[in-house]
């Protein structure tokens, strides 16, 4: 493609079109977890505060484990789009909220087992434990509308309506964010009142996202048909799909567990120094989402229409916006970097091994870009068996890297190995990429 085309194609609109309301949304999920904070914060003891960061860890783990529920949508509901089969699309819809109704299930069912794990795995005084099986025992129930809204996510993003995914996300913590006030401030419920806060907003969220797909279900037209929902071969298609990218996550899970308990055994202070830079990694994952969001309902939909021209021309434009917007981060973290650590921190040692880690974050956003973006193209194009094989390999060398690199750099290994795992992330992918143009063509 020569540059006048790539300049001139109409694909640089629809990134940003689909993009920036992702990276809207995403930008209201810290701020829901900091007024979490703020409003227990303000009760007389600290173990509030650690009750709810602990219970709120334990579902970040839990439904985090459970993304598959939104990216195999995706993929899915995107290919769907562009072969222009709706009868396709509601039977993706329906498949994927039955699998997130079936799981569900089991996690209510086993709700105290998992509490009891998650306790024992994490050492904390008994109150902080008490107030974290609170927060455990009221906010579990909405398990059934958090699946499911993780489907309907799917769904918005496979029909690149992001604005509908935003229009969710706001509604949910800004709902959430109120009744925390109410709960919390207002009526003195302490703990409990964050949690019911929450639920109340996931409950009301999946509700309010479920009108807007039928909403939209209702102009693309369409019926259900029995017979292709409960298509064995289609639901067969759906569990390998998602077993693949559950295992991806779960590893991508524990790679992130380790660095921090790695971190741990450094001491106090690296583990805080790791700690105030990993929001840095958070802030930056936020903004590159939104344009691996928006390119894997654009790949779908090429590669069901069969398009590859459409399809590399989508690859090329939304990886040059997010290369600039990495590109930004980068130059961001460089020249304000010190100040955001003493934002974050006022413990001096803290603050000073967290500025001598600040050159790893200089270069994260460079390197981190490729997997994020190579993510949302194999996610689109349902291409799921080289996103687990890719993980296992990064995974493996990975754990590789932190056993040398520890070696030689002490606490900078960490950061070393945490470089080259998103870097292998990126190259696995990037080396079986023309397998997905190959699709195109047949």
């Amino acid at each position: 493609m020569s540059f006048k085309r790539f300049f001139a194609a109409s694909s640089h609109g629809e990134v940003w079109r689909l993009a920036w309301p992702i990276i809207l949304s995403n930008s209201s999920v810290p701020l829901l977890g900091a007024v979490d904070t703020a409003v227990v914060g303000h009760l007389p003891d600290a173990h509030y505060i650690g009750a709810v960061a602990i219970g709120a860890m334990m579902f970040s783990f839990l439904y985090w484990g459970f993304g598959f529920l939104r990216m195999g949508t995706t993929g899915f509901v995107a290919q769907a789009a562009g072969q222009q089969d709706p009868d396709e699309i509601r039977a993706v819809m329906g498949r994927a909220l039955l699998l997130s109704l079936i799981i569900s299930v089991f996690v209510l069912a086993l709700q105290n087992v998992v509490l009891w794990v998650a306790l024992n795995l994490i050492d904390s005084s008994a109150a902080v434990e008490a107030g974290a099986s609170e927060y455990f025992s009221i906010r579990v129930w909405g398990a059934p509308a958090v699946l499911a809204n993780y489907a309907l996510m799917g769904f918005f993003i496979g029909t690149k309506n992001t604005r509908a995914a935003l229009m969710v996300q706001i509604f949910m913590n800004g709902l959430n964010i109120v009744l925390d006030l109410v709960f919390v401030l207002g009526l003195g419920w302490d703990v409990a009142g964050v949690a019911t806060a929450t639920l109340i907003s996931e409950v009301s969220a999946c509700l309010f996202g479920a009108y807007l797909v039928r909403r939209h279900l209702l102009k693309l037209g369409g019926t259900w048909v029995r017979s292709s929902l409960f298509a064995g071969g289609k639901i067969a298609q759906l569990l390998r799909v998602n077993f693949d990218i559950f295992i991806r996550s779960i590893l991508l899970i524990f790679a992130f567990a380790y660095f921090t308990a790695q971190a741990a055994s450094k001491g106090d202070t690296t583990l805080a120094a790791v700690a105030v830079l990993m929001n840095f990694m958070h802030i930056m994952a936020y903004g590159l989402d939104g344009f691996a969001f928006a390119t894997e309902g654009m790949v779908g939909s090429a590669l069901g229409a069969k398009k590859p021209a459409l399809l590399r021309e989508i690859v090329l434009v939304s990886s040059f916006w997010a290369l600039i917007v990495a590109t930004i981060y980068a130059l961001v973290y460089a020249l304000f970097g010190p100040s955001l650590i003493n934002l974050l921190t006022s413990i001096p040692d803290v603050r000073e091994q967290a500025k001598d880690f600040l050159p790893w974050m200089m270069v994260a956003p460079l390197i981190s870009i490729w997997s994020y973006q190579l993510d949302g193209i194999f996610i689109g194009a349902v291409q799921s068996k080289e996103m687990r094989n890719g993980m296992i390999i990064s995974f493996l060398l990975y754990m590789t890297g932190m056993q040398i690199f520890d070696n030689f750099w002490g606490a900078n290994g960490l950061w070393a190995a945490l470089m080259l795992f998103m870097a292998a992330r990126g190259v696995t992918l990037a080396l079986v990429y023309p397998r997905v143009e190959r699709r195109a063509m047949t």
